[in-house]
């Protein structure tokens, strides 16, 4: 079924299981899922000054057993798996008292994960008791719906949240307070709303513009307030009609910027251009049979290019990733990135820049 048949940019009332199963198989691009978390409270909270804890006590977080919970947690997350494309992926969010448990269902559903995230809360709650460590962060599960499924992943738009370094699985990021924090009559609208800038994080580094969304949890909708800013479509599912109300007040009133898609579109532009191979380089005449290429700038490492396109150097033949990753002693080499020529102003010069040339004729209509 196509997208427009799906209740986009909506929010629908009624159980998850129920509803999800009333979607479209394979429809949804990302699905983030914020579930109770069974935090099993046996006790009302108190900090030294006896002001009363805002604990998470609701009704909707209470299971009579581990068992029930399992039950609950298996059924929605076979649910989310139907509607989830096959390039799709699902991120999940939960403590020490539910992770463990949902980490184990989802293996047993056949989700293969990418990475767990560890979300460091800069101001988490203490440990007012002082019975036990502060518990400072919470466990996200990135998982796509099989090994070896594509997905989408804007690496280098991470980069940019971390000086311009591989983004790291552990994001530091300050709980939801302040003006961000919903209110209803001086008290929290949602008990458990997640702080905008994790969502953010979430889904510019795993969906492009234009994307389905999914929150299954929807909760004080947090995820279709960002996603609506990033020009994502969105879904949410929720059963209680006050946090409907909240949510859906929250995202009218956002406007997001005028949509053009070179801005919006963070994704790898280069990991999107036509592959080529390396041989493309000798047929067009940027490199020659026999010429000398330099490892990593170094004239010290350099190996012969022969006629098939593969590289010779101490006895040893293979691609230009082969070739690296040779000198790498086993370590993973991109050959594109490692590999120099000797321009004809005597400097080196990477083979990434043909290969560029290459592009550029192809994107001309002009063949080199």
């Amino acid at each position: 079924m196509s997208k427009d048949k799906l209740p986009l940019n909506k929010i629908l009332q009624g159980d998850c299981v129920e509803t999800l199963d009333s979607l479209p198989e394979k429809s949804v691009d990302l699905i983030f899922a914020d579930p109770p978390y069974n935090l099993q409270l046996q006790r009302e909270l108190w900090r030294p000054n006896m002001t009363k804890v805002d604990a998470v006590n609701d009704e909707w977080d209470q299971f009579s057993s581990f068992q029930a919970y399992d039950k609950f947690s298996r059924n929605w997350l076979a649910a989310c798996r139907r509607v989830l494309k096959d390039t799709g992926t699902i991120w999940v969010i939960g403590s020490y008292h539910n992770i463990y448990r949902i980490g184990a269902i989802m293996q047993d559903l056949d989700y293969w994960f990418l990475n767990d995230i560890v979300w460091v809360k800069t101001n988490p709650m203490p440990n007012f008791r002082g019975v036990r460590f502060t518990n400072a962060h919470e466990t996200l599960i990135w998982a796509g719906k099989a090994k070896g499924a594509k997905y989408t992943f804007n690496h280098h738009a991470m980069k940019e949240f971390n000086d311009d370094k591989q983004m790291r699985s552990d994001w530091i990021i300050p709980i939801c307070s302040g003006s961000e924090r919903l209110k209803t009559n001086n008290k929290k609208a949602h008990p458990t709303q997640k702080p905008e800038a994790l969502l953010y994080r979430v889904i510019v580094s795993s969906s492009k513009p234009g994307n389905v969304v999914l929150d299954p949890f929807f909760g004080s909708g947090t995820t279709g307030a960002v996603a609506k800013r990033l020009h994502r479509k969105w879904i949410g599912v929720e059963r209680e009609e006050v946090y409907i109300n909240v949510a859906q007040e929250r995202i009218d009133k956002i406007t997001p910027e005028l949509f053009v898609e070179e801005i919006f579109d963070v994704s790898d532009r280069k990991r999107q251009a036509p592959r080529i191979p390396f041989g493309n380089l000798l047929e067009n005449g940027l490199l020659v049979p026999g010429q000398t290429l330099y490892f990593r700038n170094d004239r010290k490492n350099t190996a012969r290019v022969k006629p098939d396109g593969k590289l010779a150097l101490n006895g040893f033949e293979g691609s230009i990733h082969q070739a690296g990753k040779y000198l790498m002693n086993g370590s993973p080499c991109n050959g594109w990135q490692h590999w120099y020529f000797e321009g004809e102003d005597k400097r080196l010069h990477s083979i990434d820049e043909l290969r560029e040339i290459i592009r550029q004729s192809l994107k001309s209509g002009i063949s080199e």
